[in-house]
């Protein structure tokens, strides 16, 4: 029998590995299948979606101060009272007072002041207006960096839900998040049921979803952010509009 040529030895070795048991194939099709699902979410998780076409006018801005300033005096003279918002005077009204960059002309045109100016007074859901918080350490750091990382911020109503669109920065890309669900108000304090969410096209599981939004809204930082004023006695959206009841 003639010996095997060194030729046919480098065949054989090269053409070995590719034999290879069914244990090691399915680890290499598993971790080929995990990469692959990985760069998918983060294609979907980075891809923007496009914002929805929200009608705003400074008219509408102007209303809502009227209906607030009409609100306040039914409950000063101790009447009850209804406050509704449709979606456009919602959208407008967070136009003009949301501290984000792409509502800087907006709030400049309504309020007469500068896009830059920080000084100015911010008025309050009952009318009344408040000074900025000073800077101080580190919380305040963290509060002008969330705040400075928001584009946009849009708001539909559907029927007895709402849907928040948030544009916002992460390392200088933009990226977006879709909240939708129910809002009450619960103890005094404003309260929201989420129905579905998702970054960018990427759903967020429901159960990621609630938890996060209850440890949110239950964190000593974010509570009293959350809290109504104390003549509000309900809040709900019904038939495309924000209902308050004030007491």
């Amino acid at each position: 029998m003639n010996a095997p040529s060194p030729r046919n030895d480098a065949v054989a070795k090269d053409i070995a590995p590719r034999n290879l048991s069914p244990l090691r194939l399915t680890f290499r099709i598993l971790r080929w299948a995990t990469y692959l699902g990985a760069i998918i979410t983060l294609l979907m998780a980075f891809h923007a979606v496009p914002p929805p076409v929200i009608v705003t006018s400074p008219q509408a801005a102007a209303k809502v101060e009227q209906k607030f300033e009409a609100v306040e005096q039914a409950v000063a003279s101790g009447q009850s009272a209804t406050l509704r918002l449709d979606q456009t005077e919602l959208n407008s009204y967070l136009a003009s007072h949301l501290d984000i960059a792409a509502n800087a002309a907006a709030k400049a045109a309504l309020t007469g002041t500068s896009p830059n100016d920080t000084t100015a007074n911010v008025p309050t859901p009952n009318g009344t207006a408040s000074d900025p918080p000073a800077p101080s350490g580190t919380a305040a750091e963290q509060v002008d960096q969330m705040r400075s990382s928001v584009r946009d911020v849009k708001v539909e109503l559907v029927d007895d839900r709402v849907r928040a669109y948030v544009v916002f920065d992460f390392h200088g890309k933009d990226m977006t998040l879709q909240l939708e669900g129910r809002l009450a108000a619960s103890n005094g304090y404003l309260r929201f049921e989420p129905v579905s969410g998702q970054i960018g096209s990427l759903p967020i599981p429901q159960s990621t979803l609630e938890t996060a939004v209850q440890k949110m809204m239950d964190s000593p930082e974010n509570r009293e952010k959350l809290k109504l004023p104390a003549d509000i006695s309900g809040l709900k959206i019904e038939n495309g509009e924000v209902v308050a009841t004030y007491q």
